[in-house]
């Protein structure tokens, strides 16, 4: 998996959000250093865990549909004499 590169517009929205979660949850204060060194921790650390689950969830959509496909497919065949 390639690293986790977000835009410049995301990654200010994700740090805003994990401070505002420490100021809300613990009532602590952090600064964008710390905050933008969660988001790279969780990033490198944690991001292939849901990366990952989202490949499975891909994969279980895509195979149903598939399902769904064949059946289609199953219904049209002619009957042969």
């Amino acid at each position: 998996m390639k690293n986790i590169e977000f835009t410049k517009e995301q990654k200010e929205h994700i740090v805003h959000n994990i401070k505002h979660y420490f100021n809300k949850e613990f009532g602590e204060e952090i600064g964008q250093f710390d905050a933008e060194f969660l988001l790279e921790f969780f990033s490198t650390q944690i991001g292939p865990y849901f990366y990952n689950r989202g490949l499975q969830d891909a994969q279980a959509a895509a195979e149903s549909q598939m399902d769904a496909l064949k059946e289609a497919l199953y219904t049209m065949e002619e009957p042969i004499l």
